[in-house]
């Protein structure tokens, strides 16, 4: 099985990381999709709770969806995909991330262990060149880059100052509401 890894705040979790991971599943890229709410970490301070991240996460009802709330103790994302490929021993992993992370992809802890053991795909975002960036690892044929990837530019750091329903799903629009998230 193909399994996709996606790591992030999801500090709220929105329509625009919906739609990466429906659009992987869709596209036969992948036939699951690990979501795991990182705590805080380098420049990720002060984020709602990881529980009540973790929460509105499982609101989203996908078959393809686990929601891991149980690796993000680990700081770094080799450490969170050695622990997985152990779990999912007979299954390929595939690290998740957007054309802004290859950028300073070279500087993440362990980057050839990564690429050596996993494959990473690549969504374009604001245009960035995907594989001017690529080209320079050692393990470049571990990259999956999708250049037609129609991104939805969305902020969770605006979210949390202004909420836009438009960028939510109902059911995660209406967790923020009730249990006061954001200050709206």
């Amino acid at each position: 099985m193909r399994i996709g890894v996606f790591v992030g705040s999801f500090d709220p979790i929105h329509v625009g990381h919906i739609k990466v991971m429906d659009y992987l599943i869709e596209k036969n890229y992948l036939d699951k999709i690990i979501i795991l709410p990182t705590l805080d970490y380098w420049d990720k301070i002060h984020l709602t709770d990881v529980n009540i991240r973790s929460n509105m996460l499982k609101l989203i009802r996908r078959d393809y969806l686990i929601v891991d709330n149980e690796n993000n103790k680990y700081r770094y994302t080799y450490e969170i995909l050695n622990v997985l490929s152990k779990k999912y021993k007979n299954d390929e992993l595939f690290l998740i991330i957007s054309a802004d992370n290859i950028v300073s992809f070279d500087k993440w802890k362990n980057v050839d262990e990564i690429l050596e053991k996993n494959k990473v795909i690549v969504l374009n975002r604001n245009n960035i060149d995907i594989n001017s960036y690529v080209i320079k690892f050692k393990y470049k044929d571990k990259f999956i880059v999708i250049q037609d990837y129609p991104f939805i530019n969305i902020s969770s750091t605006e979210l949390r100052n202004k909420l836009d329903r438009k960028y939510l799903t109902e059911d995660i629009y209406r967790y923020i509401l009730d249990n006061h998230l954001y200050n709206n």
